[in-house]
C-alpha cells in the first residue's frame, strides 16, 4: 500500500509541477504582451503625436516664409489671406505639443518656440507692412533678422523632434529587451517542462512500463496454449496483462468452486465415514438376529400344520426381513466400497452378462430391452462385476419406473471426449414417466429418493462405481418423455493406483 501511495503522489507531483510549470509561463506570457502593447501604446500615443506636431510645426512656418516671399513677387493680397490660415494652424499645433509634454526639457523647448514665435510673427509683419508702403530697402535690411528667427524656430522644432526621436528609440529598444527576456524566459521554461517530461517518461518507464513489461511476459509464458499470437505477443503489455488478470479471476472463480465442492465431498465423505459406522454396528445388530429368525420360521413352517392365512404371514413376515436385510446390505456396500479387480474385457461383454441376468426379472416387468451395438467395444481396464452392478442398477431402476412395461434400449459407442479422451460411451434409456428437472439435480445424492421403500443408495453408488473408474455419469430427463443415463468411460487406464 505505500509503494503504491508512493507511486501515486510521484506522478501527482509530476504532473502538477507540469501544468504549475505551464500555467506560470502562460501568466507570463500573457504579462509579457501587456507591458509590450503598454509600451507601443505609450509610443504611439505621445510621442508619435508629438513628433508629428513638431513637424507640422515646421511645415506651418516653412508655409509661412513661403507665403510672405509670394507677396513680395506679385503684392497679391491672397498670399496674406494664406499666410493668416497657416498662423493659425501653427498655434493649434503648438498647443497640441503643449498639452503632449510630460517633462520640464520639452515643455522648456515649447516655450521657447512660442516666444521666437511671437517675435518672428511681430517683425514678419513690420516687414510686410515696409513693403506694402513701398519701403523695400527697409524691409529688405528687416527681413534679415526674421531670418534668423526662422532658422532658430526650426532648430527648436527639430530639437523636439529629437527628444521624441530618442524616446522613441529608447521605446524600441525596451521592447526589444522585453522580446528578448521573453524568448529566454520561453525557453527557459521549455527546457524545464522538457526535463520533466523526460524525467516523467523516465520514471513511468522504469516504475510502471518495465514491471508491467515483465508481468506481460511472464503472463504470456504462463498462458502460453500453442497459439502464436496469444503466446508471443507481448507488444502490448497492458492488453496481456489485462488478459492475464482476467484469467486469474476465471482461476479464482474456477478454484473457489472446486473449493465449495470439495467441500461438499469432504462432508460427503464424513457423512458416509458415519454410515460405515452405523451399517457395521446393524450387520452385527440387526443381521445375525435376523437370520435366526427366518431360520426359526423357516422350521415353524416345515414343522406344523399351517393354515393358508399363517403360510401367507410368514411369507410377508420373511420377505420383510429379507427387505430389511438388503437395506443393510446397501448401508454395507455403499460405506464400504470394495476395491475395484481392474481386467482387460470389453464393456459389451458386461452389458451382455447384466442382461442375461435380468432375464427373467425384465420379463416380470413386461419390459424389452433393445442393444443398439455396430461392433463390440474395444477391451478396457474395468472392474466387470462393479460394472454389472451398475448396470443392473440402472435397468431394475428403469424396470420399477416403467410400471405397465415399456422399452430400454442401450446404445454403445466409441467416442472423443473433451475432459476424457478416448472414451466408450453405453447411453440407457427409457420410456418411463422421466424424472422432474426439480430433482434431476439430486439423484445421484446419498439418501435421496422418491420411491416410498427406497434407500437413496443405489444411485449413489453408481455414481461412485463410475467414478472409481475415472469415468462419469450424465443425465438427461423430460418429464413424461423418459430418462437417458450416460455412462462414459476411458478407453486409457488412467487410475491404475485403484486397482486391487
Amino acid at each position: 500500500m505505500k509503494n503504491l501511495i508512493s507511486l501515486r503522489l510521484k506522478i501527482y507531483l509530476l504532473l502538477s509541477s507540469l501544468v504549475l510549470i505551464t500555467l506560470i509561463g502562460g501568466i507570463v506570457m500573457i504579462w509579457y504582451t501587456f507591458r509590450m502593447e503598454s509600451v507601443l501604446n505609450l509610443l504611439i500615443e505621445k510621442d508619435v503625436a508629438a513628433f508629428q506636431a513638431a513637424e507640422s510645426l515646421e511645415a506651418a512656418l516653412v508655409n509661412q516664409k513661403g507665403f510672405v516671399t509670394y507677396y513680395f513677387l506679385d503684392n497679391d493680397p491672397d498670399w496674406l489671406r494664406q499666410l493668416g490660415e497657416y498662423r493659425q494652424i501653427f498655434k493649434e499645433r503648438l498647443g497640441e505639443a503643449k498639452l503632449l509634454s510630460d517633462d520640464e526639457p520639452q515643455k522648456k523647448i515649447i516655450t521657447a518656440i512660442e516666444n521666437e514665435y511671437g517675435s518672428y510673427i511681430e517683425l514678419k509683419d513690420r516687414v510686410i507692412a515696409h513693403y506694402k508702403i513701398g519701403e523695400r530697402e527697409k524691409g529688405a535690411r528687416l527681413h534679415k533678422g526674421v531670418r534668423k528667427l526662422f532658422f532658430k524656430i526650426l532648430d527648436l522644432c527639430e530639437e523636439y523632434k529629437n527628444i521624441h526621436r530618442n524616446r522613441m528609440a529608447v521605446a524600441k529598444e525596451k521592447s526589444y529587451n522585453e522580446a528578448i527576456n521573453l524568448r529566454l524566459f520561453s525557453i527557459t521554461a521549455l527546457l524545464v517542462v522538457t526535463f520533466l517530461v523526460v524525467l516523467m517518461g523516465f520514471f513511468l518507464v522504469n516504475s510502471i512500463l518495465k514491471p508491467i513489461y515483465r508481468l506481460a511476459i511472464e503472463a504470456g509464458r504462463e498462458g502460453k496454449t500453442g497459439s502464436t499470437e496469444d503466446s508471443g505477443n507481448t507488444k502490448d503489455e497492458i492488453s496481456v496483462l489485462a488478459k492475464s488478470v482476467r484469467g486469474l479471476l476465471n482461476d479464482i472463480d474456477l478454484t473457489h468452486f472446486e473449493l465449495e465442492k470439495s467441500r461438499e465431498h469432504l462432508q460427503q465423505a464424513e457423512k458416509m465415514a458415519l454410515v460405515g459406522k452405523l451399517a457395521a454396528g446393524m450387520a452385527h445388530s440387526i443381521r445375525n438376529p435376523f437370520t435366526s429368525v427366518k431360520m426359526r420360521l423357516f422350521s415353524l413352517g416345515r414343522s406344523q400344520n399351517l393354515t393358508e392365512t399363517q403360510k401367507d404371514d410368514i411369507k410377508v413376515i420373511s420377505d420383510e426381513i429379507r427387505h430389511i436385510d438388503t437395506i443393510v446390505q446397501n448401508f454395507l456396500e455403499f460405506s464400504r466400497p470394495p476395491k475395484l479387480k481392474m481386467q482387460k474385457i470389453s464393456p459389451s461383454v458386461v452389458v451382455d452378462l447384466a442382461v442375461q441376468l435380468l432375464e427373467h426379472r425384465l420379463k416380470s416387468y413386461d419390459v424389452t430391452v433393445n442393444l443398439v451395438r455396430k461392433q463390440p467395444l474395444p477391451e478396457i481396464d474395468i472392474d466387470p462385476e462393479q460394472l454389472k452392478e451398475v448396470l443392473v442398477n440402472l435397468m431394475v431402476n428403469a424396470c420399477e419406473a416403467m410400471v405397465r412395461g415399456g422399452l430400454i434400449s442401450i446404445h454403445e459407442n466409441e467416442e472423443d471426449d473433451t475432459p476424457i479422451g478416448k472414451a466408450v460411451v453405453l447411453r440407457l434409456s427409457d420410456n418411463g414417466p422421466g424424472i422432474p428437472e426439480s430433482v434431476i439435480g439430486k439423484v445421484l445424492e446419498p439418501f435421496f429418493t422418491t420411491k416410498e421403500e427406497g434407500t437413496g443408495l443405489g444411485l449413489s453408488i453408481v455414481d461412485r462405481i463410475i467414478e472409481e473408474h475415472g469415468g462419469r455419469i450424465d443425465i438427461k430427463s423430460k418429464e413424461g418423455e423418459g430418462s437417458i443415463f450416460i455412462i462414459t468411460l476411458p478407453v486409457k487406464d488412467r487410475f491404475k493406483g485403484k486397482s486391487a
